[in-house]
């Protein structure tokens, strides 16, 4: 593998001068530079991560974790981050595991934006004790060297229950989250609360995981009970798509028979027949905002916990 003393053989320098040269020091001329960068093309010279972050104690790069980052839902949250962290000459990559959790402690990364519940808390404040920076968005966290950026799940779960309980008197039902997702769980304690001041034996509710196969299965058991016209709160999305794909093949009319409103506004649900009432945040925002935080804080600049705030999407599946 060619290193710098290589470089520095065939140009007839010293190592220091071709160290200078490939960080764009002023010390040396803009002909020596452009001598020793045309020197180290042509030898396929590629500059050790480990060691240049040794000596500047910064890789210039941001870990976003992520319990996982395909389907709809990451990719505006991506988006944020990659084009925010880009303008401030920072680059993104998305980790998910717990082996990719070393890459903090280890100086792989300079800061870490958290949207994994497999990262445990404690082993984040361990690493904030030790001066590590990060921004979370899946939990609260009150630390020096910690930032969140979190939903307004409570507004959220608000709005749909507000919108669900206009001019309905039926029974609803609540589709659930995982148990570990930290939005899911303020989403469906505030629907309990603010469906118990409506008819607390009126509510029922059904597990799921967010995910569509969740959905479809709440959609059975819902058709299975159904006496009469009913109201669904899906706390996400993905589960409410599930519904609709099942109700697709029974005599049930969505928006009459079944009232339901999900939550992410994901591009799909204005497409759905009919349009899927659903609360709406940035998704983009999201991302952007978490990525400013966490460069203010590793270039130590004041800044404070932020909020984004979400709205109601109304659509014919609730009439």
């Amino acid at each position: 593998m060619v290193g710098i003393k290589d470089i520095a053989k065939k140009a007839g320098v010293s190592i220091s001068t071709v160290s200078y040269a490939l960080n764009g020091s002023s010390k040396v001329t803009e002909k020596t530079r452009k001598r020793i960068l045309t020197i180290a093309n042509d030898l396929n010279y590629v500059p050790n991560m480990a060691a240049r972050t040794l000596k500047t104690r910064e890789t210039k790069i941001i870990g976003a974790y992520l319990a996982n980052y395909g389907g709809a839902f990451y990719g505006p949250l991506l988006d944020g981050l990659t084009e925010t962290l880009r303008k401030l000459d920072y680059e993104l990559i998305a980790l998910s595991g717990e082996k990719s959790q070393r890459f903090l402690p280890e100086k792989m990364i300079d800061g870490a934006i958290i949207l994994d519940a497999t990262f445990k808390t404690e082993d984040i404040l361990k690493y904030a004790d030790r001066g590590h920076k990060m921004v979370v968005l899946d939990r609260e966290l009150t630390h020096p060297n910690i930032r969140q950026v979190l939903l307004d799940n409570k507004g959220g779960a608000t709005l749909a229950v507000d919108f669900l309980k206009e001019g309905f008197s039926g029974d609803f039902y609540v589709i659930k989250g995982p148990k570990d997702s930290f939005d899911g769980n303020i989403r469906f304690d505030t629907a309990l609360t603010e469906l118990a001041r409506f008819d607390s034996e009126k509510v029922h509710v059904i597990e799921g995981d967010f995910e569509e196969a969740s959905g479809e299965m709440a959609a059975a058991k819902i058709v299975r009970e159904w006496k009469n016209p009913v109201s669904v709160f899906s706390l996400n999305d993905n589960m409410a798509i599930g519904m609709y794909r099942y109700l697709a093949k029974k005599d049930f009319v969505i928006g009459r028979d079944i009232r339901m409103i999900g939550f992410d506004n994901r591009d799909v649900g204005a497409y759905l027949n009919p349009r899927l009432a659903t609360i709406d945040y940035s998704k983009y925002k999201w991302g952007a905002v978490a990525a400013e935080k966490l460069i203010k804080l590793l270039t130590h600049t004041e800044t404070e916990n932020e909020i984004i705030y979400t709205s109601l999407i109304r659509g014919g599946s609730v009439n």
